[in-house]
């Protein structure tokens, strides 16, 4: 409704999708029309962890929670932090849950990562286990701080059917929803955000790179970005690892360069991904790091197997049970087992902090975001202060070349540089 020549009158219920039509026209908007109150939440970020370790929260957490909440003040409650992986995110979260002092929603990418926020929670804040809930595929409840993943709120029986459990978002008077991995922000819940623009919204990040482009989207119903830190500077400052990039440059055999060279353009990708080659440097790498604490990803399910089996390696895909899945992780941290293969799980947060080298076999063409992301695994910083390395094997004079220069583009960008072997 207009008002005056300057001004209109909207339904609060379209505050996002007029702010989203705004942004698509190229005047982005600040939202100043405020918030709904949460019921109250009463915690308090510890001194000291339930695990018994000394803990204050690093000074650019601390920014990054204030340039979220501005006091309290409609100018925020609103936005996206971006901060590199292993740099501790999910204590910005717990330090704007301290600030903001209301029931919370946290939506996250996968049962390992609700596990990860719960056991946070309980270790660094004065919350009880009994104020936590988990709304996943194992159990839906809700109570003042609920956890859940992106997938239980995108199931639907069929493409005609809705979306059930969207209605998570009106299960409570939330005062604050945690959108973490914001970047991977599926479309359903792009949509139900635009209804949710009176709740304080967080989201956290290490890459606002979405290959879909909607990035414009998240600013749009999240909200700007309130903090962001190159990741050099937190190297430099040994809040993260110092890290060392080498694509590895693999020859095909001259039968699979014929297979190669007669396939149809998808096809090569993937020929190229899965050249047998590649496992012959992978065991080279694998005898040349013998002390360290080695993941191993893929895109191919195939591929991945052959690697678990041939080099008796504990192998994790989506399909690997959750308590099956914890064991092998668990191992891993208790350094009882020094080698694991990831599937794609291995893109979202995984808490794996002694890993000291990653070895990417196959990727998902040339997903900037995955590439990061990946890297992101080995970079929590090394209780002996070692660095990180991180190796991606790619098939030497092939599309897999061209989509490897695409990766890196964005850590590049971050000022890290590959070495190029072969």
């Amino acid at each position: 409704t207009r008002i005056d020549n300057t001004s209109f009158r909207i339904d609060p219920g379209q505050r996002g999708i007029l702010k989203q039509a705004l942004i698509a026209a190229g005047f982005p908007a600040e939202d100043l029309a405020g918030y709904a109150a949460g019921d109250p939440l009463h915690l308090a970020l510890r001194d000291t962890t339930v695990s018994g370790r000394a803990f204050t929260v690093r000074y650019y957490q601390r920014q990054a929670a204030e340039a979220f909440h501005r006091a309290g003040s409609e100018k925020g409650g609103s936005g996206v932090v971006v901060l590199p992986c292993g740099a501790g995110k999910t204590v910005v979260g717990l330090a704007a849950m301290e600030l903001v002092g209301q029931t919370t929603l946290v939506l996250t990418t996968s049962l390992t990562s609700v596990k990860q926020w719960r056991r946070e929670i309980l270790d660094k804040t004065t919350l009880h286990p009994d104020d936590i809930a988990e709304y996943t595929g194992d159990q839906k409840n809700t109570g003042p701080v609920t956890l859940a993943t992106y997938q239980i709120l995108t199931w639907r029986e069929n493409r005609e059917s809705e979306f059930p459990h969207l209605e998570l978002f009106r299960a409570r008077s939330w005062g604050l929803i945690i959108y973490d991995e914001v970047h991977l922000l599926p479309a359903p819940v792009f949509r139900a955000t635009a209804d949710l623009q009176a709740r304080r919204r967080l989201g956290l990040t290490a890459t606002l790179v979405r290959e879909d482009g909607r990035e414009a989207d998240v600013f749009a119903l999240i909200g700007p970005k309130r903090f962001d830190v190159p990741w050099k500077d937190l190297e430099r400052q040994s809040w993260i690892a110092g890290a060392t990039c080498v694509e590895e440059r693999v020859p095909m055999s001259q039968g699979r360069r014929m297979e190669y060279a007669l396939a149809d353009r998808r096809a090569q990708f993937r020929i190229a991904a899965e050249n047998p080659e590649k496992m012959t440097r992978l065991g080279e790498l694998l005898e040349s790091h013998p002390g360290a604490r080695i993941l191993i990803i893929g895109e191919y399910l195939a591929q991945i197997e052959a690697i678990a089996r041939d080099f008796k390696v504990p192998l994790v895909t989506g399909k690997t049970p959750q308590p099956e899945r914890e064991a092998i992780y668990d191992g891993f941290r208790r350094g009882a087992l020094r080698r694991i293969v990831l599937s794609k799980v291995g893109n979202f947060a995984i808490d794996l902090p002694e890993a000291d080298v990653l070895i990417q076999v196959s990727g998902a063409f040339g997903s900037r975001q995955e590439e990061a992301q990946r890297f992101g695994r080995i970079l929590r910083p090394k209780e002996d202060g070692r660095a990180a390395r991180f190796f991606t094997l790619v098939s030497r004079d092939t599309r897999e070349e061209e989509f490897a220069h695409h990766r890196k583009l964005f850590l590049v960008e971050q000022g890290y540089s590959y070495q190029i072997v072969g």
